[in-house]
């Protein structure tokens, strides 16, 4: 996909959200991230608008560089769903669960390949969560499996 955000850009975006949280106006958890944007931003230009980003409880970014619009984005994180976001028109999928989207993306890359779709699944996880036996799962069938899924390792360099 090409996205016309910067990193700057992502970064004002997550400072805002930040604001929001600390002004009370966000009730429930949300997870910020930041430092990697140059690296997703270079990985989204390989996704296209008909593949799949399943992502983790941090997921305002994807969501940006998958063509969310920002004020979208900013109304469902209003409504406290900054850690579970799902945006269907975007092909969006997120898990609040640790680990807990590897078998969604899993499921997503063997239904795209036994319908012979020319799709793909993106299936983000922390580096801590790259770990757990879900995620370890995930990766050793979709590679037995031959799926149309890549994992991205986001690595924040504390675990």
């Amino acid at each position: 996909m090409e996205n016309l955000m910067t990193p700057s850009e992502l970064q004002k975006f997550e400072e805002k959200v930040f604001q929001l949280f600390k002004d009370k106006k966000i009730a429930s958890p949300i997870h910020l991230r930041g430092g990697n944007e140059e690296h997703l931003i270079k990985i989204f230009k390989e996704i296209r608008e008909e593949d799949f980003c399943v992502c983790t409880w941090a997921s305002h970014l994807e969501c940006l560089l998958k063509g969310v619009p920002e004020a979208a984005l900013e109304d469902a994180i209003l409504r406290n769903k900054s850690i579970c976001l799902s945006f269907k028109d975007y092909n969006i999928i997120s898990s609040a669960i640790v680990g807990g989207n590897g078998p969604i993306a899993v499921g997503l890359a063997k239904s795209i390949k036994d319908k012979k779709e020319d799709r793909k699944v993106w299936c983000f996880v922390g580096d801590m969560s790259f770990y757990t036996g879900s995620i370890q799962e995930s990766i050793r069938y979709s590679e037995v499996h031959d799926l149309p899924i890549t994992f991205i390792v986001a690595d924040n360099g504390l675990s």
